[in-house]
């Protein structure tokens, strides 16, 4: 289990994503930790195809949700519940096909930037739009992490 090997199993079974959340900010130089991985998905029917599949190899379950409930990871759950908290034998995962503060999938996408993380290319939300995400749902753990990502994107337009 790690993040690494989320990244991986993503890329590999050609799933288009963005990274958001924590992993995005700690992607781009944040010191905060976080114990998820966040994806923005594109929710086009061949996605959804994909990422269902990998999560059933994955065995993907609802997290916070009892043992044996009835739970059928498809694409079909995917178009029918779009954000889900999930426990899987890879580790956390979130997947959302829209942002909030960003938009849906083409807004994120273009909100997004390419890097190399967990020893993968992949795309991750730009600190400009990982602010805007932060101020729009304002939880406190989010409002904490301004300040940080406030100053990496000042370091960033000063160089």
């Amino acid at each position: 289990m790690s993040f690494a090997s989320v990244a991986r199993g993503l890329v590999e079974a050609d799933v288009k994503f963005v990274l958001v959340g924590g992993l995005a900010a700690r992607a781009l130089g944040s010191s905060r930790l976080t114990d998820d991985f966040d994806i923005c998905y594109d929710p086009t029917p061949e996605n959804r195809e994909r990422l269902a599949t990998l999560l059933v190899g994955w065995r993907a379950y609802l997290r916070g949700a009892e043992p044996g409930l009835p739970f059928v990871m498809d694409a079909r759950t995917l178009t029918n519940a779009p954000i889900l908290t999930l426990t899987t034998t890879e580790g956390l995962l979130d997947i959302m096909p829209d942002v909030v503060g960003v938009g849906d999938w083409q807004a994120v996408l273009a909100a997004s930037e390419p890097t190399e993380a967990f020893g993968v290319q992949l795309r991750v939300l730009s600190l400009i739009a990982l602010i805007a995400v932060k101020r729009t749902i304002r939880r406190p753990k989010d409002l904490s992490q301004l300040p940080e990502l406030e100053a990496m994107l000042a370091l960033r337009n000063k160089r």
